[in-house]
This record gives structure tokens, C-alpha cells and sequence, in this order.
């Protein structure tokens, strides 16, 4: 039943990415970097991911002609969706590594995929901050936005991070018996529940940097 339920997660995430891919070919995004952010947001979003690509992210769009009305929760939104993007992209990236590579640290494949998934998040959430701040700002040179990048996406990675690496220990140590293995869709139906706890969790740090003036409102 459980497989059952993973694969029609699994199957809406897909199509919300989709019907999101279509539109951003159609309308693109004035910020290059999220016509990659949307479409990975609605994989683990699915009808959330429409619901506010359509509402929100189309106001972004070069063709736009509407008002920008949001108020700071929804552009804290699309901020947090940006780092979450990053993230959610390093960690399905780091999940066939360990799993081919059969690596374990400590004796343990979880820490293994907590250790590699880490560093892919940082280096996919920087990437995706840098081509969010060089664009706006290419008088400070490609060193001032990675530090700006780095200072901007670290503590909002870390928050990211926290939410899914605690649902993982939760699925590998307290929901089952025998956790699911990549190659099942029960193992992605619970990244994707990992990436929605992550980005719950990094939402508060996305707000109060967005507040500082260390990151900036999308």
C-alpha cells in the first residue's frame, strides 16, 4: 500500500514539474536561476508548487505586465524555495552517489548519505545563491557575490538541512524495520516528505536574513 501511495507522490511531483517546465518555457523567468528553482520545487511540492509558481513566481516572468502586490510571506516564500531548490538538487544528486559507491562512515550509510548530501547542498545552494546576487550586482566581481552567496545561503542551508536530515533518522531508525533503498519509490516518497520538513524548517532562517538585510526579498 505504502509503495502504492509513494508512486502517486511520486507520479504528481513529476507532473507538477512538468506543467511548471512548459510554463517557464512559455513565460521566462527575469531571474534565470529559477526557471530551475520552480520546476525542482514542484517535485517535492507537487499542487503547492503550482499553486504558487502561478500566483507568485509568474510575477517574475520577463512577459509580466501585473503589479507586484506580494507582501514579505510571500517573497520569504519564493526566497526559501530559491535555497531550497539548491538543497533538494545537492541531495538527489549525493543519494546514487553513496548508493553506487556502497560508502558508509562510522559503519553507517546514513551518515554516509548525511555527509556527502551535505556538501552537494552546500555547493549546488551556493551556485544557485551566486546566480541570484551576480547578475543584480557585477560591479562587485565573481569573488564578492560567492562571499555574498556563502553569507547569504549558509545558515538557510543548515536550517534546510536540519528538517530533512532529522525526517531521514526518523525513517531509518523509527519507521522501519528495514529502511527503503534508493531503488525503491518508498525511498523517494520519504525525500520528498524530507525536502517539505526542510523547507518548514529553513522558512524562520529565510525570514529573519531576509529581515537583516543579508538576503535579499524574491
Amino acid at each position: 500500500m505504502l509503495a502504492f501511495i509513494s508512486w502517486i507522490a511520486l507520479g504528481i511531483g513529476i507532473l507538477s514539474s512538468i506543467i511548471i517546465i512548459v510554463d517557464v518555457i512559455r513565460h521566462p523567468q527575469m531571474m534565470k536561476v529559477m526557471n530551475f528553482v520552480w520546476p525542482i520545487n514542484g517535485w517535492f511540492f507537487g499542487p503547492i508548487a503550482l499553486w504558487t509558481y502561478f500566483k507568485w513566481g509568474r510575477l517574475k516572468a520577463k512577459d509580466n505586465e501585473k503589479e507586484d502586490r506580494r507582501g514579505r510571506p510571500a517573497k520569504v516564500f519564493v526566497s526559501t524555495s530559491h535555497c531550497s531548490a539548491g538543497c533538494t538538487f545537492g541531495d538527489a544528486v549525493g543519494v546514487p552517489i553513496v548508493a553506487l559507491t556502497g560508502l558508509m562512515i562510522a559503519g553507517s550509510v546514513l551518515f554516509a548519505h548525511y555527509v556527502v548530501e551535505f556538501i552537494l547542498a552546500y555547493i549546488f545552494g551556493i551556485i544557485f545563491q551566486f546566480y541570484a546576487i551576480y547578475p543584480m550586482n557585477k560591479e562587485q566581481g565573481v569573488m564578492g557575490a560567492i562571499k555574498a552567496a556563502v553569507k547569504a545561503d549558509s545558515v538557510s542551508l543548515i536550517a534546510f538541512e536540519v528538517g530533512m536530515f532529522g525526517w531521514m533518522a526518523i525513517v531509518h531508525f523509527v519507521l522501519f524495520s528495514e529502511p527503503p533503498k534508493p531503488n525503491e519509490a518508498t525511498y523517494w516518497f520519504m525525500m520528498q516528505i524530507a525536502m517539505i520538513l526542510g523547507f518548514i524548517t529553513s522558512y524562520p532562517a529565510n525570514w529573519v536574513l531576509v529581515r537583516k538585510g543579508i538576503k535579499e526579498e524574491m
